[in-house]
């Protein structure tokens, strides 16, 4: 993110991670520059922008995580259900966030300088804080997400919008939003409609995970193998 909460990219065809979830910053570095202008054509005409009903927050069942979010998100479900109760969210659009951010990766830098789970940028961060550890990048995303949940009265929509490109970029109209914002929109909200209608998958997950998900989360698989 720019002026807001997080940015990424991928470096040498690698994605490192996606605070962006999207169509366009996941394949960049695969694809030529005519399949591009297609590819975006289409994220422009199969996005929901805002002015249809967005999925609203509550409580996931007995805190538990829906079943289709990728084995490394998972992985954190405790602590997402405790860092939820904390920031008063829905552990499922916490879910949402770190899955389309990190896919579960501690470790996750992106070329822009985004950190961790919730990729992060560096300025949100109090001098000397270890800007890796899970509960400190928790701590600054979730604080960033809750804000913008009640900037835009609790419209989950709007607040993974601003998560992307700002609190104040996301007041701009939806059609003027950067591409990425756009395409963040898209996935965050029809993954997390997805959990919270209660769904044993989620098409829209599967549709990311083959658009440049799954090499982020192949990327998390790794790290977290790696640790105790």
């Amino acid at each position: 993110m720019q002026a807001s909460l997080s940015s990424s990219s991928a470096d040498g065809g690698t994605i490192e991670a996606s605070s962006l979830g999207c169509l366009s910053v996941l394949l960049y570095p695969f694809i030529s520059v005519p399949l591009f202008g297609a590819l975006l054509f289409w994220g422009l005409s199969q996005i929901a922008l805002p002015g249809a009903a967005s999925p609203q927050p509550a409580p996931a069942a007995e805190g538990q995580l829906a079943a289709f979010f990728a084995p490394p998100v998972l992985r954190w479900e405790a602590r997402i259900v405790e860092w939820a109760a904390a920031y008063e969210l829905d552990p499922n659009l916490v879910a949402t966030v770190m899955q389309i951010e990190s896919c579960g990766d501690p470790g996750a830098l992106s070329r822009a300088g985004a950190i961790g789970l919730f990729q992060v940028m560096p300025y949100h961060f109090a001098e000397g804080e270890d800007s890796y550890a899970p509960a400190i990048n928790a701590q600054r995303g979730l604080a960033y997400l809750a804000k913008a949940l009640e900037t835009y009265e609790q419209d989950p929509g709007m607040a993974l919008a601003a998560y992307n490109g700002g609190i104040n970029g996301a007041s701009r109209p939806a059609n003027e939003w950067a591409q990425e914002t756009q395409d963040y929109y898209y996935w965050g909200t029809n993954i997390y409609g997805d959990a919270q209608a209660d769904l044993d998958r989620s098409a829209v997950l599967e549709e990311w995970m083959g658009r440049g998900g799954a090499s982020l989360c192949a990327q998390a698989e790794q790290r977290l193998a790696q640790l105790p």
